[in-house]
Formats: structure tokens, C-alpha cells, sequence
């Protein structure tokens, strides 16, 4: 059966897409730590990063590094943290946050009450920022 994010991927369930290309996707979380979390998922379902093929692995992480810019430019911060964790979907996911401190990447702090309509602007942000370049 496909994964939560496969269905995401081929638009079964709904998604805030802020990046695709041929490898990757990226699309925002519906709970976020902070405004700009964003997941970077490769098309490819597999659950552990470790066993990505290495064509694939080195995909998801330039298109990590190329939306974390975006992030940064639509929620300054001090670093956008990157995390490859979450045993929630057994899909490869890179969590990049928008952070000012490392309190700020703790999971507990994951809200899912975020109203639709920021989580609209949110994914606009950066997809603006994305195409400023």
C-alpha cells in the first residue's frame, strides 16, 4: 500500500506543494514547529534515508539546500534546521524549520491547529521566495 506521502505526491490527498522537480517534492507539514516548515520527500518510496539509492539521496538534498533558501529568505532566521526524522510515515522526509534557537526544532512544540489560510500564505511565502531567486 502506498505511503501517506506517495499519496500526497501523486495528488490522492491534499497538499501544499512549494517545490517539485523529477526526484523531489516539497510541500508544507500540516503540523508545523513554525511558520516556513516545510518536508522535502523524494518520489522514490523508501522508508530509511540510509537506503535511498544514491542518485536519489543526492536529489533530496539539493532540493532540500534550493527550498531552505527559500525559507529563509520568507521567515528570516538565524539557520534553517534540517532533520531526517519522523517514524510517523515510513517515507523518507527532510523537516526544514525555519529556527532562532534549537528549542525552537523540538517536536513537541508541533502545532496542528493551524488555520488553513496561514497555512495558504505560508506555502505562498515561499513560493515567492522561491522564484526571487
Amino acid at each position: 500500500m502506498a505511503s501517506l506521502f506517495t499519496r500526497i505526491i501523486e495528488r490522492e490527498l491534499p497538499g501544499r506543494f512549494v517545490y517539485e522537480d523529477e526526484r523531489s517534492v516539497a510541500f508544507l507539514t500540516i503540523a508545523p514547529l513554525k511558520p516556513g516548515h516545510t518536508l522535502v520527500v523524494p518520489r522514490t518510496e523508501v522508508d530509511d534515508w540510509l537506503d535511498l539509492p544514491a542518485g536519489d539521496r543526492a536529489a533530496l538534498f539539493e532540493a532540500a539546500h534550493t527550498v531552505a533558501r527559500g525559507v529563509k529568505r520568507a521567515f528570516p532566521c538565524a539557520k534553517v534546521a534540517l532533520m531526517a526524522l519522523g517514524l510517523e510515515v515510513p517515507h523518507v522526509h527532510l523537516h526544514l524549520v525555519p529556527i532562532d534557537s534549537e528549542a525552537e526544532a523540538n517536536f513537541a512544540r508541533a502545532d496542528s491547529t493551524v488555520a488553513p489560510e496561514v497555512l495558504d500564505d505560508v506555502q505562498a511565502r515561499i513560493i515567492r521566495a522561491l522564484a526571487e531567486g
